[in-house]
């Protein structure tokens, strides 16, 4: 080892540069997230969890900022509304049998009370 060493025409920074596209930050996130993407990858028998981070956050702006489960809602509406235009006559059917087991006369009662007509013995 050398007593003395001439850093003069040193470089500060990172030894290789980000690839192009990308941008070298540092962000704290809590353990159990850390924890969760690193064994997704072990699972999936490797990988990088960061490339697992980024696209999670790149689907999550692909939706618009749309959280999960309005996503998830929206899609299954979507894939319903065009099964239905598909096959007209297939979704189109009667309700369940659980809605079948309520008598027809208690449930137009219970309808026009939702609406505000009828009696209603509520004042």
């Amino acid at each position: 080892m050398k007593k003395f060493y001439d850093f003069s025409k040193g470089k500060r920074g990172a030894l290789f540069p980000a690839s192009p596209g990308k941008t070298r930050i540092t962000i704290r996130l809590d353990n159990e997230i850390l924890d969760w993407f690193r064994d997704q990858v072990d699972a999936k028998g490797g990988g990088s969890y960061q490339t697992m981070i980024n696209s999670a956050l790149m689907e999550y702006i692909k939706r618009g900022g749309e959280d999960l489960g309005t996503f998830l809602r929206r899609i299954i509406r979507e894939e319903l509304k065009n099964g239905r235009e598909e096959r007209p006559g297939i979704l189109h059917t009667a309700r369940p049998a659980l809605n079948r087991s309520i008598p027809l006369k208690r449930q137009d009662h219970h309808d026009q009370a939702a609406k505000g007509q009828g009696n209603s013995r509520v004042k």
